[in-house]
């Protein structure tokens, strides 16, 4: 019980997060309110949250995940990760707080808006009151805002989508391989989707150990509505319960 790691489900969400040179949609995003079920080799482990809400400023997506009153017993967690956007669909800050068991993170990471072409990286470990200052000369995004930007793209089975993300003060170019459609049956119901498979190294909602495979609707709004990974200690299976979208 105590290597139990339910790294932020739809933190997880994360993922994806975009690749190719991409061109991002300024377009202000749709609200969203969702809610998940995790299961660590069938069994009720926790709820994930995920949500989106626009502002003058842009967009700020937000994604929870907690372990069942059970699990606390023995592992209780708690992630909290949140990205605000600029309008262009670019991060603007990026916090992260976890409890995962004795484990604790809390850093928060400032993004420049990159109109100059370099842009200035802010990182922050408040933990260890840590501050360290990054430049980049592209374009890049956190964990969060980037898998919510790759539900913005055309996804064709068996091409690759490739991004840049900032995560745990390095740079990752990743890849996103889309690999099949599929029909599935949640607990919100009977979906076709479109599976993809995050090539990840980073850390937040992306898991490093084990690979991570993400069913989004196959529509334009690509709802992530399963996600499955497995991992030293068992199988997560991360299922749609209710959602508005």
């Amino acid at each position: 019980m105590k290597n139990l790691r339910f790294k932020t489900l739809f933190s997880i969400c994360v993922l994806c997060s975009v690749f190719c040179v991409l061109e991002v949609n300024a377009e202000p995003s749709t609200p969203e309110k969702l809610i998940y079920s995790i299961y660590w080799s069938g069994i009720k482990a926790g709820n994930a949250y995920w949500d989106i809400n626009n502002t003058a400023d842009g967009a700020v997506i937000t994604s929870r995940a907690m372990s069942a009153d059970f699990i606390s017993l023995f592992y209780k967690v708690d992630d909290f990760i949140q990205s605000t956007l600029y309008q262009n669909g670019y991060p603007k800050n990026y916090k992260i707080k976890l409890r995962e068991g004795r484990h604790r993170r809390d850093k928060e990471v400032s993004f420049g808006n990159n109109e100059n072409g370099s842009q200035k990286i802010i990182y922050h470990n408040k933990l260890s009151n840590e501050t360290i200052e990054f430049k980049s000369e592209k374009k890049v995004f956190d964990s969060l805002s980037g898998f919510y930007e790759i539900r913005k793209k055309d996804l064709w089975v068996g091409r690759s989508e490739y991004m840049e993300i900032f995560d745990n003060k390095k740079f990752y170019s990743v890849e996103v391989q889309v690999l099949r459609k599929e029909k599935i049956m949640v607990p919100a119901g009977e979906f076709d989707t479109i599976v993809i498979k995050p090539i990840l190294q980073s850390e937040g909602i992306f898991m490093r150990k084990g690979d991570i495979y993400i069913w989004l609707t196959d529509d334009e709004k690509k709802v992530p509505v399963m996600m499955k990974s497995k991992v030293k200690a068992g199988s997560f299976t991360v299922k749609l319960v209710e959602g508005e979208y």
